[in-house]
């Protein structure tokens, strides 16, 4: 049987009330058990845990059930609610919110590392802030404000690049100076810090109470709230969700949502068919103070904003601290977390977790840094709460694979608070709507697949190889593959140490492995890509990728057509290679991470027909590219086959013999043969570096990075692989004929940023914000060093201004080409010019012209 959500724990709890910071290491071990319900009123200091209340009737049919009471639970019930939904069912194995939601810190930041993070939690942050008139419920919302600390350059460097970004959302921040942080925070020691973020509209709340004021907005809306009651599995018949199995009977419904938080994962394997949820639960501690001796007065810096003691985030020293009660609450996040569960399963429910003073010291020890005048304040307790992780550390959201109507929100890697306003808003849009207002990509379900499930990443086939050869790993989708690879004699702790924002000690690696990719020819192991066969007996797979692809894939057998799979809007859902191999099989290429996401969705519009086939073959093939002028010489010598442009053009495929291996399944061997013959043409290996500084000076899009499910051929420039005209009617045409009459209101665009001192400046890496004119016209979406302009290149989309009423107003060419650009880098801005296709031939011409130049002007000398 499962249980969603948290009953009862018990807390071991140190009695310190006459001891301080300074004699923790003489206490004496006294512990005693203290209730839950006493822990969550003490910790809250509001509404306690509610009293257990006469269950009610089980519903027989629900539109959607909800599996989970915590905030992000009744986050989604009540969005979906907002958006009109009925029938709505939330299950609850306990109480109400009193599981992690109860104990955690009750910080609302929107400090995160990636755009659409700041945005749920800049949401999160209003919805919480106009609960309280929304429904009566005090939700304890104070606007404290929060400083993030930086110890050193790098910390600092990124704190600014986080500043340009927030900016451009609109969210308030400044880069202070250590003696501001002094007059915002008294306690702060600031003797080793270089600088901070200062984030006026963070805030503080009683979770709990936002807890309790989402429920209360949800039942007002005619959501029923079902607590003591445990979900026991899915139902699932043909791929789609049927009913939900409790032991208070079955409930049939439409569509099922896993908010079960720290016991996702569990509820995930309970289902009939089975659903991966990788997420696992670690032991999360914070220490709370009495009331300190001498109150934190009033911050005359903080002008019109409440007199609360603002929140700190040092991430160097691995900590964070709030008030709380007239003391403060303060936790962190060790090198060596603890795992809830070390018998490699989950358990249902937690019965005890211990405080653990030697596990925390580290952070006890950070903050008597930060804070010393702490140093004398009395515990009143350490807290020791469970918190689930992703492998990535960014949350699991959306439609799982394979089954529909099952749906995912968890994994909150310590900030469900934050993200549960915004999150449970663009789940909720993603169940109405089919898709969510924003690109939720990085937090997509479908990024992962079952290799992020195991201990080792797995490698591919010629990894032996490529480790003897001096390869720097990299990980993608759950493989390692290639960096760069380091000559002999070349120092590797250096490489290790590499500077962070600044040229990095592999420029020159990276560069001779692109000179040789121009000049002669390099092996590329692309194996990770992933790769499916559409095989059918008729007519069944043409017509299906005519169907889902924008281009015309009826072409004759060996030819290859590079085309999108885009959806309803016209934008992206895939970006592929296709390869006829015979009248009714096709093999399709995908980036590595569409492993997952590509599958779902080709499953998702395939018939019903038992003559249609879908093979995953991405473990079949090991793909090795030869990249360079002299590679066809080196296959040439390889294969009996012709390789002249006649027998074998461009876009083509062929089977062939190459070395010891039929057909185009490579082995280790193959390889070992293509780097023997290649010698004589100057063959070497080349890495993933490499290949991105190639493909951004090519002005290449890719999915993922540059291209989105919002991205359509007509913005990026590929309206040329789009055939209107072909027989069948494939997603998204009718979109992008109305986009084409209406006129496109943003262009990807390249960048060469002009006036950047590659040797001494910050380097550009990806959502830098782009002014045109002055003006924030867009982001940078991926940049890369060219080898070839000896420039740094960005790619990003540009939109103009906004007209008279707001509205989009169509692109032109003016405003692009004409236009005086600037990339805004850590909040410097570095002049760059803007073209709508690549640079590369106009400056190779300018290079030739200044190098025979100075060859005449040496030679007259």
């Amino acid at each position: 049987m499962f249980e969603a959500s948290l009953t009862l724990v018990l807390y071991f709890l140190s009695v310190t009330s006459l001891l301080s910071f300074k004699h923790q290491h003489a206490w004496t071990r006294l512990i005693r058990k203290r209730s839950y319900v006493q822990l969550c009123a003490e910790l809250q200091g509001s509404v306690p845990c509610p009293a257990p209340q006469a269950a009610a009737a089980s519903p027989h049919w629900a539109r959607v059930v909800i599996c989970g009471g915590g905030i992000v639970g009744t986050s989604v019930a009540y969005h979906l609610a907002k958006l009109g939904w009925t029938d709505i069912v939330l299950l609850e194995q306990g109480r109400l919110g009193a599981g992690t939601t109860r104990l955690c810190a009750g910080i609302v930041s929107v400090a995160k590392p990636i755009s659409i993070e700041c945005q749920m939690a800049s949401y999160s942050n209003s919805l919480y802030q106009q609960l309280e008139e929304e429904t009566g419920v005090k939700t304890g919302y104070v606007k404290t404000g929060s400083l993030c600390l930086a110890q050193n350059q790098d910390r600092f460097i990124s704190l600014k690049r986080l500043a340009s970004r927030l900016k451009v959302m609109g969210i308030s921040c400044n880069i202070i100076k250590p003696k501001e942080v002094a007059k915002l925070h008294p306690l702060v020691n600031i003797h080793d810090l270089v600088g901070a973020l200062h984030l006026p509209a963070d805030a503080v709340v009683s979770p709990p109470d936002v807890n309790h004021a989402l429920a209360v907005a949800a039942a007002g809306q005619g959501v029923q709230i079902l607590e003591r009651t445990s979900v026991q599995q899915v139902q699932v018949e043909k791929g789609q969700v049927m009913a939900v199995e409790t032991d208070r009977g079955s409930i049939e419904c439409e569509y099922f949502v896993n908010c079960a938080g720290q016991w996702g994962y569990e509820l995930g394997q309970a289902s009939e068919t089975k659903v991966s949820v990788p997420l696992h639960g670690c032991e999360h501690f914070y220490l709370l103070t009495k009331p300190l001796q001498e109150p934190l007065p009033p911050s005359t810096a903080r002008v019109g904003l409440s007199s609360s003691t603002l929140v700190v985030i040092d991430m160097d020293g691995r900590i964070y601290a709030r008030p709380w009660q007239g003391g403060l609450l303060s936790g962190g996040f060790e090198k060596n977390p603890k795992p809830i569960f070390t018998e490699g399963r989950n358990q249902l429910e937690i019965q005890n977790m211990q405080e653990d003073w030697d596990h925390f010291e580290p952070m006890l020890s950070a903050l008597l840094r930060r804070m010393p005048g702490l140093e004398l304040a009395e515990i009143h307790q350490l807290v020791n709460c469970p918190e689930s992780f992703t492998p990535d550390m960014r949350c699991l959201m959306g439609e799982t694979p394979g089954i529909s109507g099952y749906y995912v929100l968890a994994g909150m890697n310590s900030s469900g608070l934050a993200f549960a306003g915004g999150a449970g808003k663009y789940l909720a849009e993603w169940m109405t709507y089919g898709y969510p207002t924003a690109n939720v990509w990085p937090l997509d379900i479908k990024r992962f697949g079952n290799l992020q499930e195991q201990p080792n990443l797995p490698a591919t086939q010629s990894y032996g190889s490529h480790a003897s050869t001096g390869a720097r790993w990299m990980e993608k989708h759950g493989f390692e593959r290639p960096k760069y690879f380091v000559p002999p004699g070349k120092d590797l702790l250096s490489l290790d140490q590499s500077k962070t924002f600044y040229k990095p000690d592999w420029f020159d690696i990276v560069g001779a492995e692109v000179k040789c990719c121009k000049e002669a020819v390099c092996v590329i192991d692309m194996s990770s890509f992933t790769k499916f066969e559409l095989t059918s007996t008729k007519d069944q797979a043409l017509d299906l990728l005519q169907h889902l692809c924008a281009n015309d894939l009826d072409v004759p057998v060996g030819h290859i057509v590079h085309t999108g799979m885009l959806n309803e809007r016209g934008g992206y859902e895939n970006d592929c290679s296709v390869v006829r191999l015979s009248k009714n099989s096709f093999f399709i290429v995908s980036p590595t991470d569409q492993q997952v996401h590509c599958w779902s969705w080709i499953k998702k519009h395939m018939p019903n027909d038992p003559h249609l086939h879908l093979e995953d073959v991405s473990w079949k093939y090991t793909a090795l590219n030869l990249i360079g002028p002299r590679a066809m010489d080196v296959l040439a010598e390889l294969s009996y086959v012709s390789m002249t442009p006649d027998h074998f053009p461009s876009m083509f495929c062929k089977e062939m013999s190459v070395g010891y291996a039929n057909g185009i399944r490579y082995a280790l061997h193959v390889y070992n043969e293509v780097m023997s013959v290649g010698q004589k043409y100057g063959i070497r290996n080349a890495g993933y570096y490499a290949l991105r500084s190639l493909r951004i000076e090519k002005f290449f899009a890719f999915w993922g990075q540059d291209l989105d499910t919002f991205t359509t051929p007509l913005e990026c420039g590929r309206e040329f692989r789009v055939k209107f005209d072909k027989d069948t009617d494939f997603l998204g045409r009718e979109a992008l004929l109305q986009q084409r009459q209406d006129g496109v209101s943003r262009r990807f665009v390249m960048l060469v940023l002009e006036d950047h001192d590659t040797e001494l400046d910050l380097w550009p890496w990806w959502g830098e914000p782009i002014y045109c004119n002055g003006q924030l016209a867009g982001t940078t979406t991926s940049s890369a060093y060219s080898y070839t302009l000896e420039r740094h290149v960005c790619l990003g989309f540009v939109s103009p201004p906004l007209g008279p009423e707001g509205l989009p107003t169509p692109i032109t060419p003016d405003f692009i080409n004409r236009g005086d650009y600037e990339v805004d880098i850590a909040g410097q801005r570095y002049p760059a010019k803007a073209k709508l296709y690549p640079f590369s031939s106009l400056f190779t011409q300018q290079k030739r012209r200044k190098d025979d130049m100075e060859l005449s002007n040496l030679q007259g000398k």
